[in-house]
């Protein structure tokens, strides 16, 4: 027979049927195994293996055709309002991952995750420093674009009225009405703001790339690309499964709130398309994102168990093969930086 004291620490274990993403007061946080949700450590290795510093990227090549006159002023709005949207909304997903969602997701796998999200968003933000510096631009106008232009303000302004309620001191999931304002949160930073609002930046950034043009950004965004993708599908999975442990939220109602918001940042990407693009560049013209966006909307309700809305035509399917990984080329192979060993550090 089992003393008390081994009755005790036998007590004290996982039960992994007892995890839960949200609402799990039964099982310690703190015990990261035995796993129970394996996409979310996927996720976490996968992350992990793709890690990489912007000062890697040599910008030399960018320094010189920005610096020469090879450049129209259009393609430089392009790549200057891009620069402004990102090197904001990046520092918003960081700080709603921290501030917002971290707290109430109540398993160790998946805050495992959060807290190597957070590191990317963290060099997100670096490489647009590192942009601004390599180019001297003025950083002040690029940092603070979100208040001085519209169409990257509204963007910004409708993802952070999305985290206004989670942040309240007395918000909870403990709730039905609690839970959905949660999801819908998570749906506004992962399918709407990493699903949607970034992929048209992707697409104007790495035409210049597909050009020989601005060579040292488009292997960053390339790199941010490889980052977002996995974000974007932990959010779906993070997403699915709290509507499969909560099933009871997914009402109609719910569910047509949420197209709703979809169909209202689709919007706001159609006129910041429309923002960066008053003239036709690189073969890209704001009509064509206005397909584009409409396109990966649908592809972004279908993961969430919603039916697409547009039937719009993907007019760039050469994104489709660059945001498989599986057919990627290994951006990280001519890397020559080397790390320091633990051994080799100065204190």
């Amino acid at each position: 027979m089992q003393s008390k004291e081994q009755n005790a620490k036998t007590q004290k274990r996982v039960d992994v049927s007892q995890k839960r993403l949200i609402n799990c007061n039964a099982v310690d946080v703190n015990q990261l195994m035995p796993l129970k949700y394996h996409w979310a450590w996927e996720h976490y290795l996968n992350g992990c293996a793709n890690h990489w510093m912007p000062s890697e990227v040599p910008m030399s090549k960018d320094i010189e055709l920005w610096k020469s006159d090879k450049l129209s002023e259009d393609e430089r709005r392009v790549i200057m309002r891009n620069l402004g949207f990102f090197a904001t909304a990046e520092s918003l997903v960081a700080n709603n991952i921290v501030l917002a969602i971290f707290r109430h997701i109540t398993n160790p796998e998946a805050r495992q995750y959060l807290l190597r999200q957070s590191f990317e968003e963290a060099i997100h933000t670096h490489t647009f420093l590192y942009i601004v510096e390599s180019l001297a631009l003025d950083q002040g106008e690029v940092f603070n674009m979100y208040n001085e232009v519209n169409a990257i303000h509204n963007k910004d302004k409708f993802e952070m009225r999305l985290t206004e309620e989670i942040l309240k001191p007395d918000f909870s999931t403990a709730t039905k009405e609690g839970i959905q304002k949660f999801v819908e949160n998570l749906i506004g930073y992962y399918i709407i703001m990493e699903g949607i609002f970034f992929y048209s930046g992707f697409v104007m950034i790495l035409s210049f790339l597909r050009q020989n043009k601005m060579v040292g950004i488009g292997e960053q965004f390339q790199y941010i690309l490889r980052d977002e993708t996995i974000h974007l599908n932990f959010g779906i999975d993070l997403i699915n499964g709290i509507k499969e442990e909560n099933p009871e939220i997914w009402t109609e109602e719910f569910k047509a709130h949420i197209v709703q918001k979809i169909q209202e940042a689709v919007e706001l990407e159609i006129l910041y398309a429309q923002d960066c693009l008053p003239k036709g560049i690189l073969g890209l013209t704001a009509p064509m994102f206005k397909d584009y966006v409409q396109h990966i909307a649908d592809r972004r309700f279908e993961r969430i168990g919603l039916p697409a809305i547009y039937r719009s035509k993907n007019p760039f399917p050469w994104m489709s093969e660059t945001i498989d990984l599986a057919k990627e080329k290994n951006f990280f192979e001519t890397r020559v930086t080397e790390y320091q060993s633990s051994s080799s550090l100065t204190w």
